[in-house]
């Protein structure tokens, strides 16, 4: 069939490839305007609204992420229309054949009797490339096509779909509107075979009226729709956003039935009186009337009424519901002559007694509903929407909502299903927000264009502040030297105005929405002047965001860079010539093992007057679920699919999995953003309500009280309500704890405040942690090394065979030295095998994501070209002497050499082996063993880098333990991973894990699974043998790892599913280790306090056996000081 090519008709008099014209992006399109719901009653529109509104966390548990979404995305589209008898979705399996080209589609697909029976069907919607059709490409800056704007690639695949339907008798006598809600990237429809219309913009609705083609309603003949959707058109050129490129027809298509006469937009506008006592509320409306007259004959004819309704008391337990009881607002025509910007349409106007405003704190919303009645009364037509009363406004350095400068503890968020693409489901949109809610984030910037509709209506209901982004971005255009970005071009200004009206037209009824964005990195110039101007003036009431350019240009009215350092923007904070608040659009870069570092920003933003917060880049891995070879599936990225070019694994930056599963570092996040603070200083401690509008009247404080990794006491902290924006203090001497403080003889302590839910509310159950501080308490007494005391009577056994000498005692443990290597080549513990391999020192580590970033310049590429990666620790020399009958000492000289070059640097000295080359040694590290014969081995180590290496990776050692001890228990940081640049969220506890639970499963491997500040840990087997390992002198808490996957594996593998496992378990206990940094993952930007410098390093640490009845708490205790 694909041999039998046409092409479309339409329109007549343009060249035959329209959709390589720039000028041309748009034929039979009706104007952009708000969401319809075609309501019939407006009890129905009341109705509609409090059903939309029944969704709370407990429908995020149905979210679907796997082949069940796909039958799901059909089910939403159903739901969205349910209550709305004049709006009919097209969702649902369409035929679909997919062309090589546009040139090469079917001949005559569009006609009615064209046989389809051979074709294949298609979810509508969808992306046809998660359904087998095609490939998804992910790419980050480069175009998939090359650059030579408007033209694209002949290879260029184009969808056709057909769809059958029928329209309703009650339909008869009204008009049809076919509306695409989004489809990427520019289609061509017909309706009967007639051409109704053509498209682009792959984010924004595209509307059609097919009144005159369709059958008529309620006739059995069906109709039949054809779509041809072009992979490519000049719109790709405006979409160059960092995600996966996918097309198709990716949300609902919908039927809309409208009278003759009908309301087609609206635009609700509130200003806000003298102390918000009231609100001047107002409605701008447009008719749609196909006789065209004038405003005065529509008015003679029709009367329009809008309505504000506080419909929270609504119930639904019956249908007599006298709705005038809802009534807050009652708008009239505004008949007076003044100046309305040029707006063509009917203005109405009322007053709002004592409004309940809307915050992402507390986000009150009103249903405006819009009524048309003919000359007798009868209602003709029914428009509604939820609104919000809400000032935003401008002071020096700062953004004010509701006269509060508030902050923005946001996150960007593309639109992203592992298994649908693009397409959005309810319970996935609702789980996105009761994440971000849980974990304290309260905005959102819609990264990088517009959204599912619905996805306003839940940032509305959830409260989340909104940064709405135009659909334009043409970043491929930095990597070309001669062509100049759209932005500088006349031929793009209006496809790009085009983007801008759409969005703000379709949006401009949301209450969350604070800020316009004219798009993302896309240059800047007279195009990008020209969209600022167009949106001042039509909404003043918003402020305008755009990064390009310099993130400080007259088109924004806020500072928004992206990874600037915090250095830099607390520097523009404090400059007296810029009066702009400063908010980081894009900070934070969440790829893998990431977000370190950002504590140290938020140090910034809560003291310094002028920073506003910024939004991490991004809430979600865009990993696609692939099939592998055997059926199992795993997340994807670029360059999985065979797509080329592509950008690898540049797409898996978010702070969840695809499934929304949480990384670890989100805990860091919920920290950082927490609403309620807790410091500690000169014996107050001081709790603060850093919300702007709530009070902590919902929350429940509690306290618990920890000394050297016990429980000494907790309760209920009982403290006054704290109004928004202050703070109450405690003082030290009269804390309910201070007197178990003060009897514990525990070395140090811990106390931690907690905020929780007292009740469940939309986005939380009840006792849902809100806040919680750890304060490290002032030590009683002076801080000395840790130290045990030896039985001497205690008997050490030695025996000494060939190069390897046991020491241990009978039945109790056994030790194995090799004479040669100075290693213990193995540990028992009652029989058991304990450890298998080691003890050695190690500087590597497996690289992060954030490692490799910078090319020449990245940490990872300057630790293998100083064969960090590739090191092995020969022994010079080792010493070995009984010391007395209960200790004997180890001392081991090793020299850090390249593996592959061992050879090179040993010379030929006799017989007996040789010496090693001193100029070849990367690093020197002395180590001497205690072993005593209570089974304690006191292990001090020396290290010497050489001081021209880069920063280290780690500096620390690295031991193999039998595989059977999987059963973890430490004293630091935790429970989840956290690492020295990403600890603030981490409390210091007692915590169990298994090895297995340890490992944190990033799609690309690397570095993982680290805990911070580690007193002490110990590694059991079911039986409760193992080994105990602690800090040991005066050195600090370290770093601990213990993983199934060698450093090796996790270096080496580049999908999570590609590891494979050891046969033991590798552990690091490290002195130091290098922050995983996070400013962005294109540069090294570890910051300097969290870099191991190239310079010596003294540590020491304890390890010993232990048994089913051995207590890890004692174990500990005996080297306290006392």
């Amino acid at each position: 069939m694909a041999s039998l090519v046409g092409q479309p008709q339409f329109p007549s008099g343009h060249a035959r490839r329209i959709w390589e014209d720039e000028s041309f992006i748009k034929w039979r399109k009706r104007d952009a305007h708000v969401s319809l719901h075609c309501h019939d009653t407006v009890e129905g529109s009341l109705k509609y609204w409090f059903e939309r509104n029944k969704v709370d966390f407990l429908v995020s548990n149905s979210a679907a992420w796997n082949d069940d979404s796909v039958s799901a995305a059909l089910d939403c589209a159903a739901f969205w229309v349910n209550g709305l008898p004049f709006v009919q979705s097209l969702s649902g399996y369409w035929k679909f054949f997919l062309a090589t080209s546009p040139t090469n589609v079917p001949i005559n697909f569009c006609d009615i009797d064209f046989e389809d029976s051979t074709w294949e069907t298609l979810p509508v919607p969808s992306n046809w490339q998660l359904h087998g059709f095609d490939r998804p490409i992910y790419t980050n800056v480069l175009y998939p096509f090359g650059l030579n704007p408007p033209y694209v690639s002949d290879e260029n695949p184009t969808g056709c779909y057909r769809k059958y339907f029928c329209t309703p008798k009650e339909w008869n006598g009204r008009r049809i509107l076919l509306h695409f809600e989004g489809v990427d990237s520019a289609f061509f429809a017909w309706v009967n075979g007639a051409p109704i219309g053509y498209s682009q913009d792959s984010r924004l609705p595209a509307e059609f009226e097919i009144t005159d083609y369709c059958h008529p309603c309620g006739s059995s003949k069906e109709n039949v729709l054809a779509v041809q959707v072009l992979r490519w058109s000049d719109g790709s050129y405006l979409e160059d956003q960092d995600h996966w490129w996918l097309s198709g027809i990716h949300r609902d298509v919908l039927l809309f039935s409208k009278p003759q006469v009908f309301i087609t937009d609206y635009f609700f506008k509130s200003s806000l009186g003298e102390n918000f006592s009231y609100a001047d509320v107002q409605v701008e409306i447009k008719i749609d009337d196909l006789a065209q007259t004038s405003e005065y004959d529509v008015l003679s004819n029709f009367s329009i009424e809008a309505v504000l309704y506080d419909t929270t008391r609504w119930n639904d337990s019956g249908s007599n519901v006298d709705v005038s009881s809802f009534e807050v607002a009652h708008m009239e025509l505004d008949q007076s002559p003044k100046e309305r910007n040029g707006f063509y349409g009917f203005n109405l106007v009322g007053k709002l007694e004592m409004p309940k405003l809307w915050s992402a704190e507390n986000p009150n919303l009103y249903t405006l509903v819009i009524i048309l009645k003919d000359g007798s009364g009868k209602l003709v037509d029914c428009e509604s929407c939820q609104v919000g009363i809400r000032q935003i406004s401008q002071a020096p350095k700062q953004m004010l909502v509701n006269g509060h400068p508030i902050v923005i503890r946001g996150v960007n968020r593309h639109e992203h299903h592992p298994r649908l693409g693009k397409t959005n489901l309810e319970s996935c949109m609702v789980k996105d927000l009761v994440l971000m809610k849980q974990n304290n984030i309260n905005a959102v910037r819609n990264s990088h264009y517009p959204q599912h509709q619905r996805w306003y209506e839940l940032c509305d209901l959830f409260g989340i502040y909104m940064i709405d982004e135009a659909n334009i971005e043409t970043h491929g255009f930095n990597l070309s030297g001669h062509r100049k970005h759209p932005t500088l071009e006349p031929c793009w200004a209006y496809s790009m105005l085009d983007r801008v009206i759409g969005m703000v037209e379709r949006d401009k009824n949301h209450a969350c929405i604070i800020l316009w964005s004219l798009g993302n990195e896309s240059g800047y110039g007279p195009n990008h002047s020209a969209l600022s101007g167009w949106i001042r003036g039509k909404d003043p009431s918003r402020l305008l965001h755009y990064e390009g350019g310099g993130a400080r240009t007259s088109s924004t009215d806020v500072v928004c860079p992206m990874y600037m350092r915090v250095w830099d923007i607390v520097k523009i904070a404090n400059d007296p010539t810029e009066t702009r608040p400063l908010i980081l659009c894009e900070y934070s870069h969440a790829m893998g093992n990431s977000n370190g570092n950002i504590h140290e920003y938020w140090k910034a933003i809560d003291s310094t007057v002028g920073l506003q917060g910024g939004f991490i880049w991004e809430w979600v891995d865009q990993g696609l679920l692939k099939e592998g070879p055997d059926g199992s599936k795993h997340w994807a990225y670029g360059g999985d699919f065979g797509d080329t070019p592509n950008d690898l694994n540049f797409c898996l930056n978010g702070l969840t999995w695809p499934d929304r599963t949480p990384h670890p570092a989100i805990n860091e996040v919920k920290y950082v953003y927490q609403p309620i603070k807790v410091s500690f200083s000169k014996n107050i401690i001081k709790i603060a309500n850093a919300q702007f509008f709530e009070t902590t009247q919902a929350i429940e404080f509690s306290w618990i009280l920890i000394g050297d990794g016990c429980n000494l006491g907790s309760g209920i902290l009982s403290l006054p309500v704290i109004e928004p924006q202050s703070s109450y203090d405690i003082e030290w001497e009269s804390a309910p704890w201070y007197s178990l403080w003060t009897a514990s003889s525990a070395a140090e302590a811990f106390l931690t405040i907690t905020g929780k839910l007292l009740n469940s509310n939309r986005w939380a159950k009840a006792r849902h942690v809100i806040t919680s501080n750890q304060i490290c308490l002032p030590s009683k007494r002076e801080i000395l090394p840790h130290v045990i005391k030896m039985n001497e009577n205690v008997i050490l056994l030695t025996e000494c065979l060939g190069d390897t000498i046991t020491v241990g005692r009978e039945h109790v443990w056994e030790i194995k030295v090799n004479t040669q290597t100075g290693m213990i080549e193995s540990w028992k513990v009652g029989g058991s095998p304990v450890l298998q391999k080691g003890i050695l020192p190690c500087i590597w580590r497996a690289p992060t994501d954030n490692d490799k970033g910078g090319d020449s310049n990245s940490y990872a590429t300057k630790w293998k070209a100083a064969f960090l990666d590739n090191l092995l620790f020969h022994t010079e020399s080792c010493s070995l002497q009984k010391l007395k009958n209960h200790v004997v000492q180890i001392a081991v000289l090793y020299f850090g050499i390249p593996k592959d070059q061992e050879n090179s640097f040993l010379k030929s000295e006799g017989v007996d082996g040789g010496v090693i080359d001193q100029s070849s040694v990367i690093c020197k590290v002395d180590v001497n063993y205690l072993i005593y014969g209570s089974g304690d081995v006191i292990i001090d180590c020396n290290v010497h880098p050489n001081t021209d290496l880069p920063p280290l990776p780690r500096v620390g050692v690295e031991f193999h333990l039998d595989k059977s001890l999987d059963q973890i228990k430490w004293y630091g940081k935790g429970p989840f991973e956290c690492y020295p640049d990403r600890k603030e969220a981490a409390q210091v506890g007692v915590y169990e894990q298994t090895v297995a639970d340890m490992h944190v499963p990033y799609i690309v491997p690397g570095e993982s699974s680290g805990r911070a500040d580690v007193r002490w840990v110990a590694f059991q087997n079911s039986n409760g043998f193992g080994l105990f390992a602690s800090m040991y002198g005066g050195s600090p808490p370290m770093q601990m790892n213990a993983s199934y996957y060698s450093t090796a594996e996790l270096d080496r593998a580049t999908h999570n599913e590609d590891l494979v496992k050891g046969d033991d378990i590798e552990v690091h206990l490290d002195h130091k280790h290098m922050g995983v940094g996070g400013d962005d993952s294109w540069s090294p930007c570890v910051h300097d306090q969290y870099l191991i410098p190239p310079v010596p390093y003294s540590f020491s640490m304890r390890l010993c056996p232990l048994n089913g009845s051995t207590s890890c708490y004692d174990v500990y205790r005996y080297q306290l000081p006392k």
